[in-house]
């Protein structure tokens, strides 16, 4: 997405605004792709005009705008903000947009002389991705909760259908921001969801549960973001129902973690496998070939998915439930 002409009009009338400067290869969809739950997420818009995206801070609810100039010698983003959450979001964007994430040391030549060649040719062709930090707990964990066990399709509708229920229009709605696009609910708003909206959603009963049994919780977990992403990860799993696969898939996008792993994860094992040694493998596999890589774990496992690397697919595909028809 390359937008360099931000309407004067548009940019005057935000709360609060930013120019970053990425300091060198950078691409906005790139990064920020890894939030959004699918091209339906309804707290995401992309439009000619940019990406719009909402969201709620410590101090309210917030729309953001993001224009990125790709080309040139200086890579930007422009960024207008509208709501009360306006300052405090600004505040935080440079981290937002991988600020925080560095790959010098993954880029370091003897390091990455020891990376198989599929993950190094698609770095090469990867700059300009960043690792995104949004140090928002609870709007990844509950969406991370709803994938437990379950296609990204079954996830998806139902995270779709409980947005439109229960989001509430993003600040600018009826001015700036794109019609539809929706504020996800705060803790307070999901707990308040009824058992058979649930069950509407098609999210289970064991999933639902574990969403109620963490948003009693909301205030503690969201002091995670300030800790080191294994801690906030190892915090995150005293609570039942929240296990490795979902701490590993919250700090990938709370905290930009270059390392964990989303053990238990349905295809993950078997696409590394096939990527680094041409046979499939479980999780302790995928472990011990990563190894060598630890604390850019992660960045690899980011490289083969962009390499454009698919393993050969046998046996049925998993079965998609409909539990609104139990």
């Amino acid at each position: 997405m390359t937008i360099t002409d931000v309407p004067a009009s548009v940019a005057a009338a935000a709360d609060a605004s930013l120019r970053w400067y990425a300091g060198g290869p950078y691409s906005l969809r790139q990064t920020l792709g890894t939030l959004m739950r699918g091209n339906g997420d309804p707290s995401f818009a992309s439009r000619p005009d940019g990406l719009w995206m909402a969201f709620t801070t410590p101090d309210g609810p917030v729309t953001l705008r993001l224009t990125c100039a790709e080309q040139g010698p200086d890579p930007h983003v422009d960024v207008q903000a509208w709501g009360p959450g306006s300052d405090a979001a600004v505040s935080l964007v440079p981290r937002l947009l991988g600020a925080g994430d560095d790959w010098s040391a993954f880029d370091e030549p003897v390091f990455h002389s020891t990376l198989p060649r599929l993950v190094r040719e698609a770095r090469r062709r990867n700059l300009t991705l960043r690792l995104p930090s949004t140090g928002r707990i609870v709007d990844s964990l509950v969406p991370t909760i709803l994938e437990q066990k379950v296609t990204v399709i079954e996830a998806r509708r139902g995270f779709r259908y409980l947005m439109y229920r229960w989001g509430t229009p993003a600040p600018g709605a009826s001015t700036v921001a794109p019609a539809g696009l929706l504020v996800r609910p705060t803790p307070e708003q999901w707990l308040r969801i009824p058992s058979w909206e649930w069950h509407k959603a098609g999210v289970g009963p064991q999933r639902s549960a574990t969403v109620m049994r963490a948003l009693r919780s909301a205030v503690a977990l969201e002091r995670l973001a300030a800790l080191p992403a294994a801690e906030a990860a190892a915090r995150m799993q005293s609570i039942p129902g929240i296990g490795v696969w979902t701490a590993a898939e919250v700090v990938q996008r709370t905290h930009g973690c270059p390392d964990s792993i989303a053990v238990g994860d349905y295809h993950l094992a078997a696409d590394v496998g096939a990527a680094l040694t041409g046979r499939r493998t479980d999780d302790a596999g995928m472990l011990a070939l990563l190894e060598p890589w630890k604390g850019h774990r992660q960045r690899v496992v980011r490289m083969i998915g962009l390499s454009g690397f698919r393993k050969p697919t046998f046996g049925p595909r998993m079965t998609i439930q409909d539990h609104r028809r139990h």
